[in-house]
């Protein structure tokens, strides 16, 4: 049988990116409205309504458990197919959700079905491309696919003041069949029912053990899960930081998105570096400096008790994500660098580890908030630490190299 002819590489990155977007989106274009939605829902605890948030990535992390290793044995195309069909049922239930259990249930299944266009789509790129290529090509998916965080909470609120909060999952929704359609069309299933490997317990098992027993998996799938935590911290906590700690909250969208472009920056130049410097150099530098000017900032927000000026605050955050966009375009793929010949799993794997590390430090972070921003730079600070020494103890005895 011949290769399937791959797509163009600019409509290849573009599609991608806005399939994974898919996560971003329906994390974010309802964050204006976390507010209206917990008091019609009848949500007593202000921090309680982190979990829109929270359940999304619970169901991503269940999600990619099972999508990548299904895509090993059934090929790319059928599962991410599947994965859309679920997507729809969770938005469908948000939607006409009239109670708080009925939301969170919807929003699980919206991460349980966003989990195979984004981790499949990860494998589409490691059944093509290796090491710093795919580094880099990785990096340019994610500076198309930062564009929806900075216009996602924009878009959401000019849907909620038109028509309520309700819409903002009709428009997920109308997206999801946008792309998947255009994926059907256009793109071609990359792997080859002669490379497929057959759906069965041991087979899964064994995949497994060889991921848990990749030092470097292991190792960079940690730092991700850290680093992530943080992360999934702020976009829980960020429509509280910018409406109570900084009486911001009619520009939210507004700020938003000035920080989601720098991580966008970030991949840009990550791009354009990591072939000459490599992944691991980049991540080292970029941990390092998360990790440094949180432990900085510290120091004023102690002094201003939690309440620093707000451009500082700014400019730590936007200094942060271009650190944490350096990292979100190399560790996935140093992690996956060993796996290429059980990429679905792979992916799956260090999706679902990465994610489930993530979601108890964003809820005990995200849990903190009383209207300071000390939690939230303790907390960059801290998984910046922590991250780095997993990296070390992944290169433990492992000759360097790219």
């Amino acid at each position: 049988m011949n290769t399937p002819k791959p797509l163009a590489i600019g409509e290849f990155v573009v599609l991608l990116a806005f399939m994974i977007s898919i996560v971003a989106l329906a994390t974010d274009i309802m964050l204006p409205a976390l507010d209206l939605i917990g008091a019609e829902l009848g949500v007593s605890n202000p921090n309680d309504v982190q979990f829109i948030v929270s359940a999304l990535f619970l169901g991503f992390a269940v999600g990619q458990a099972v999508a990548g290793p299904l895509s090993d044995s059934f090929g790319r195309k059928p599962v991410i197919y599947g994965g859309y069909a679920i997507f729809l049922i969770g938005c469908a239930m948000s939607l006409w959700a009239t109670t708080w259990e009925m939301m969170i249930a919807g929003r699980i299944l919206q991460g349980v079905g966003a989990a195979s266009p984004r981790i499949v789509s990860l494998a589409l790129v490691r059944d093509g491309y290796a090491g710093r290529e795919m580094a880099r090509i990785m990096s340019v998916v994610m500076a198309v696919f930062i564009l929806v965080p900075c216009i996602a909470p924009a878009l959401g609120e000019g849907i909620i003041a038109l028509s309520g909060w309700r819409a903002t999952f009709g428009v997920l929704i109308a997206l999801a069949v946008i792309a998947a359609v255009w994926f059907a069309q256009r793109q071609p299933e990359t792997l080859l029912p002669s490379l497929r490997r057959p759906f069965r317990a041991t087979t899964l098992a064994a995949g497994l053990r060889e991921v848990l027993r990749s030092r470097i998996a292991m190792g960079y799938t940690l730092a991700t899960g850290l680093i992530f935590g943080a992360f999934l911290a702020y976009l829980s906590t960020a429509q509280q930081i910018f409406s109570i700690t900084f009486d911001r909250g009619t520009l939210f969208a507004l700020y938003f998105a000035i920080a989601a472009l720098a991580i966008g920056a970030a991949s840009l130049v990550n791009s354009l570096l990591v072939m000459r410097l490599g992944m691991r150099r980049l991540s080292v530098l970029a941990v390092l400096g998360l990790s440094a000017l949180s432990l900085a900032f510290l120091v004023p927000v102690s002094v201003a008790s939690g309440m620093p000026d707000f451009w500082l605050f700014m400019t730590w955050l936007l200094a942060s994500f271009f650190c944490i966009g350096i990292l979100f375009g190399n560790l996935n793929a140093i992690a996956l660098e060993p796996l290429g010949h059980i990429a679905g799993m792979g992916a799956a794997i260090i999706g679902s580890l990465s994610n489930i590390i993530s979601l108890p430090i964003a809820w005990l972070l995200g849990q903190q908030f009383s209207g300071s921003a000390t939690p939230l730079v303790v907390g960059f600070a801290a998984m910046g630490i922590a991250a780095f020494g997993a990296m070390c103890w992944a290169e433990c005895g492992i000759p360097k190299h790219g």
